[in-house]
């Protein structure tokens, strides 16, 4: 796998969640959508329910796999036993950047799970990385590094 050498650009996204909803927000203010999260306990669906204009390719990505990525980390929860906290939230991070003639794309995504240890709250969002499908298409495609802070 090729590595960026410089970073072009780089779409930011911040995921919250709670039992009713999720809202991303781009950085800078160019993205804004709440998620909401309809279906039984077993499949749910995210709404896109509004959308500034022009948001970037980088933030749009960064949106929809911090959805996904958000919803796998409460099913890994759920099987583990392990109670999320209300604060819990994603902070993704899509670089778009070059390496020689070469456009590549690389992510970094910091999981916050305040009062959860941090060893069970990493076996959770490894349980969550292999469940995303988001996660399952990148996987050796990209550099992803995703850190529990």
């Amino acid at each position: 796998m090729t590595h960026i050498e410089k970073v072009l650009f780089t779409g930011k996204t911040h995921t919250t969640a709670s039992r009713s909803a999720g809202a991303t927000r781009g950085h800078e203010g160019s993205l804004d959508i709440r998620l909401s999260a309809t279906g039984n306990g077993s499949h749910r669906e995210h709404v896109f329910e509004a959308a500034q204009p022009h948001p970037t390719a980088e933030q749009l990505f960064a949106g929809a796999w911090s959805a996904c990525l958000i919803t796998a980390i409460g099913l890994a929860a759920k099987e583990k036993k392990v109670a999320l906290p209300s604060d819990l939230a994603l902070d993704v991070a899509i670089d778009l950047g070059m390496t020689g003639n070469a456009y590549l794309l690389g992510a970094r995504i910091d999981v916050s799970m305040p009062g959860v240890p941090r060893d069970v709250a990493q076996a959770v969002v490894h349980a969550a990385d292999e469940l995303c499908p988001y996660s399952k298409a990148t996987r050796g495609n990209i550099d992803v590094a995703i850190n529990v802070i």
